[in-house]
């Protein structure tokens, strides 16, 4: 009794209720991981893994001390070990399987699949209804769930695709447009162009704002274009350049005999001609300035004879082709040319 008493009068308590004392070393030696004899060895959080064991049957850590947690010593309160987040780190890598494992390839050829069978083919049917719709047909399409799929294909980083297979689809178009052409009588090309021209740029107005997502953020942001501008410009490549020798005469001639095309045919056709290449109005000036204002130069007050001598010519030709100039009975005598 009187050696258990000498034994813990030896041991003090401090604020921590460390017991700190001489005869407490064997129990300095159980707290710290010591052994008695002084050799320093602080058992570590993470136990080694035995030989021959798989690193996933490795011991866990003290359920109270997370990865990068430290042992304080039972004697002084300072730090007598830790384990670096880097070593706990490695360890959860090893049991947790890396979704960086996969391959990137493969990844990106899944998302291309989904585009291919879940998206694309409901934008081609789309596509295919406003670019055949004539203007008085009234055509059941939900332009919500189009302008839905064009911004799940632009957020899934779809966009080059995209606008690839659109321009490929509205080109194919236009070549069977082109083709129909090909085959019209000149009597009636004037006016079976206009109606291609009429429903192409009916349809742009649907499929443009539909698009939207992708031009703002593919043509416009990378591309540095605007979607209508290439979409009218496929029409002009594949669709008017190609008809545009046979086209130009038959307006000018049909210019220079009125009402052999209706006015509003004309001029329908020659602003189409003038938004899709302005150029186009230097091969016959004369025609695009009865339709479009500005093409001539602009008037100088020396060629002032030369404007009065070509109008009172026409107002000539305007009479005898059986346009009279209406009851002049009660014009003034003073303005009688």
């Amino acid at each position: 009794m009187e050696a258990m008493e000498d034994d813990s009068a030896e041991l003090k308590d401090d604020h921590n209720h460390n017991y700190c004392g001489g005869g407490g070393a064997k129990v300095r030696a159980e707290l710290s991981g010591q052994a008695p004899d002084g050799m320093s060895a602080a058992q570590p959080v993470c136990a080694p893994v035995p030989s021959g064991e798989p690193a996933k049957r490795q011991g866990k850590p003290w359920s109270g001390s997370p990865c990068g947690s430290k042992l304080m010593d039972s004697d002084t309160g300072s730090e007598s070990s830790e384990v670096s987040e880097t070593d706990c780190a490695a360890a959860n890598a090893e049991e947790k399987p890396s979704l960086d494992s996969t391959p990137k390839f493969l990844l990106n050829a899944m998302a291309v699949e989904d585009y291919r069978k879940n998206h694309w083919p409901n934008l081609e049917e789309a596509i295919d209804r406003l670019l055949i719709q004539n203007l008085t047909d009234h055509i059941s399409v939900s332009y919500a769930q189009i302008y839905g799929y064009v911004y799940k294909c632009v957020c899934q980083q779809h966009s080059e695709l995209l606008y690839g297979d659109l321009t490929s689809k509205i080109t194919a178009h236009l070549l069977q447009v082109a083709t129909q052409l090909q085959a019209s009588p000149p009597e009636n090309l004037i006016e079976n162009f206009n109606v291609a021209l009429t429903q192409y740029l009916a349809s742009l107005q649907c499929i443009v704002p539909v698009f939207i997502y992708l031009n703002k953020f593919y043509i416009e942001s990378k591309l540095n274009r605007d979607l209508k501008e290439d979409l009218m410009k496929l029409f002009a490549d594949h669709v008017a350049e190609k008809h545009l020798s046979k086209l130009m005469p038959l307006l000018i001639k049909a210019h220079s005999m009125p009402f052999q095309v209706q006015p509003s045919t004309m001029a329908s056709v020659v602003k189409g001609l003038y938004s899709l290449r302005p150029e186009w109005a230097q091969l016959a000036p004369a025609l695009f300035s009865s339709f479009i204002p500005q093409i001539h130069p602009p008037a100088v007050e020396s060629r002032l004879p030369d404007y009065a001598d070509h109008d009172r010519k026409l107002q000539m030709e305007l009479s005898m082709n059986g346009f009279p100039r209406g009851d002049q009975s009660r014009k003034r005598a003073s303005e009688d040319s």
